[in-house]
């Protein structure tokens, strides 16, 4: 079969414009999903540290349930099963009043997943920065919470920063999953382009080259953070 090569029509009106847009969606997916897996999974994270065997179950409850249902399944049950077993006017206040009710599900269940992960990568923050960390700033007068907000967690969140990383990028390419509920993002728009051109190679080349780069970015600026953040005496000082 011979293929007619034309990737000048990534570039014309209107399809260059629905890559931008579906770009300008994942971004904004992306950025607000990890902002409340970041908020969300440092609370989770710290409560699985904590000496109250309440809060380190209600925690590790949190990671299984979250961890171990696939994300995919969990975008379905928040935007098609949850308002279904809310009170009538709440489900279809989610239905039909919420604004981009598709757009505010994907976020919000990617974020609670990324909570989970993330919470992970807390808690093996906190136990690299060690009991010592811990005992000595109790010693100084500090209270519990002082001592986590003032030496654990800072700690935790150098010592993570590329885990972290990994995470952020695992939420940028997961952003994709929003397609099935109906959210234009990038790959959405790039298999609209495909299905109007019949250019399919050169619009998913075009959106796999635009993931890549931005991770590549992503990774490469989060690498000088983490080399900046380093603190002599801690763990991945020497690395490079």
């Amino acid at each position: 079969m011979r293929y007619n090569w034309n990737w000048s029509v990534l570039f014309a009106d209107p399809y260059i414009g629905w890559i931008l847009t579906g770009l300008g969606w994942t971004v904004l997916v992306s950025l607000v999903a990890w902002t409340i897996g970041l908020a969300l999974g440092s609370v989770i994270g710290t409560m699985r540290t904590l000496p109250s065997p309440v809060a380190r179950a209600i925690g590790a409850t949190y990671v299984e349930i979250f961890r171990n249902v696939p994300l995919l399944v969990q975008i379905f049950l928040f935007y098609f099963v949850l308002p279904e077993l809310l009170p009538r006017d709440w489900g279809r206040w989610l239905k039909r009043d919420l604004p981009h009710p598709e757009l505010t599900m994907a976020m919000i269940s990617l974020g609670l997943y990324t909570a989970c992960r993330v919470a992970e990568q807390v808690r093996a923050g906190i136990g690299a920065a060690g009991r010592g960390q811990a005992s000595a700033g109790l010693a100084t007068g500090l209270t519990l919470s002082q001592v986590y907000r003032l030496i654990l967690l800072p700690l935790a969140f150098r010592l993570t920063i590329p885990a972290l990383t990994n995470e952020f990028l695992n939420v940028f390419k997961n952003s994709s999953l929003a397609l099935t509920i109906g959210v234009l993002e990038l790959t959405a728009r790039t298999r609209a382009v495909a299905d109007y051109t019949y250019q399919s190679i050169e619009a998913f080349a075009a959106a796999s080259l635009i993931y890549a780069t931005i991770s590549f970015l992503i990774a490469f600026l989060m690498r000088r953070v983490g080399v900046r953040a380093r603190l002599p005496g801690t763990l991945g000082t020497g690395a490079r």
